[in-house]
C-alpha cells in the first residue's frame, strides 16, 4: 500500500507522553491529536521512559525533514519527465550538420593510417614502434584527427620516397597555423579545393609544391586573423 504525507510536513507538530497505560489514555482523551504513536515498555520505569521520549523528541524533526525532502525530490522528478526537453536552437543543429559532412568529407578524401599502421609503413619494429607517429605528432612534423577514441593520420602527409617519414614541407605548414586551427580544421582546409592554389587542394600539392601550399597556409591565417 503507498505510503502517503500531508501537503506540508512543516505543519506537523507533535509531543511526547509518558506514564502508565491508564494516565497516558486520560491524557490521550483530554487531547484532539489527529494521529497518535504508541511506544510501550515491558519492563520499563518512568526514568526510562522519559529518557526515550526525549530521545524521540529530538528524533522526530529529522526524520520529518527527512520524508520532506524526499518528497520534494519525488515531484521534482515527475515534473521533470512531464516537462518536454528544450530543443536545440535551429543554427546549432545546422552548425552540428555542417560539422558532420565535413569531416565525413575530409574522411573520404584520402587514406588515413592509425599509428599502427603507420609504424608498419614506416617499417619500424618492436613493442613501441606504434610510439614513433604520436613522436613526430609532438614534434609539430605531422598531425593527427582523433576519431572513435582513435588517432588518424593522413596518408598524403607521407613521402614514400622517404621510407615514409613525414613530407619536409608540412612542418612549416603546422608550425605556421599553430593553434589558430584545431586537427580538424586542419584536415577540412587541405582537403579542400584553395583558390590561392587554383582551384587545387593543398594536400594535392603538399608534396610537389611544399612552397605554395605553405603560401595559401599565410593566407589562410591572415583571414583568420582579420575576421
Amino acid at each position: 500500500m503507498a505510503t502517503t504525507y500531508p501537503s506540508d510536513l512543516s505543519t506537523v507538530s507533535f509531543e511526547t507522553v509518558t506514564g502508565t497505560a491508564t494516565e497516558v489514555r486520560k491524557r490521550l482523551k483530554a487531547g484532539d491529536d489527529d494521529q497518535v504513536v504508541a511506544l510501550t515498555l515491558a519492563h520499563g520505569n518512568p526514568k526510562l521512559a522519559q529518557a526515550l521520549a526525549q530521545a524521540v523528541a529530538l528524533i522526530a524533526p529529522l526524520v520529518l525533514a527527512t520524508l520532506g525532502k524526499q518528497e520534494k525530490d519525488a515531484i521534482a522528478k515527475i515534473v521533470d519527465a512531464l516537462v518536454p526537453s528544450i530543443p536545440l536552437p535551429l543554427h546549432l543543429i545546422h552548425e552540428a550538420q555542417m560539422n558532420a559532412e565535413a569531416r565525413t568529407a575530409v574522411l573520404e578524401s584520402g587514406e588515413w593510417l592509425t599509428a599502427s599502421q603507420l609504424s608498419k609503413l614506416a617499417g619500424f619494429s618492436g613493442q613501441n614502434a606504434s610510439a614513433q607517429p604520436n613522436k613526430w605528432k609532438r614534434e609539430g612534423r605531422i598531425f593527427a584527427i582523433r576519431q572513435g577514441g582513435n588517432d588518424y593520420y593522413p596518408g598524403y602527409a607521407l613521402d614514400a620516397d622517404a621510407g615514409y617519414r613525414p613530407v619536409k614541407g608540412l612542418a612549416l605548414v603546422l608550425a605556421r597555423f599553430g593553434d589558430a586551427l584545431d586537427e580538424w580544421d586542419i584536415a577540412t582546409w587541405f582537403a579542400s579545393v584553395n583558390s590561392f592554389l587554383g582551384g587545387r587542394t593543398p594536400m594535392d600539392l603538399l608534396e610537389s609544391q611544399p612552397g605554395q601550399v605553405l603560401a595559401a597556409a599565410e593566407d589562410e591565417i591572415a583571414g583568420v586573423q582579420h575576421g
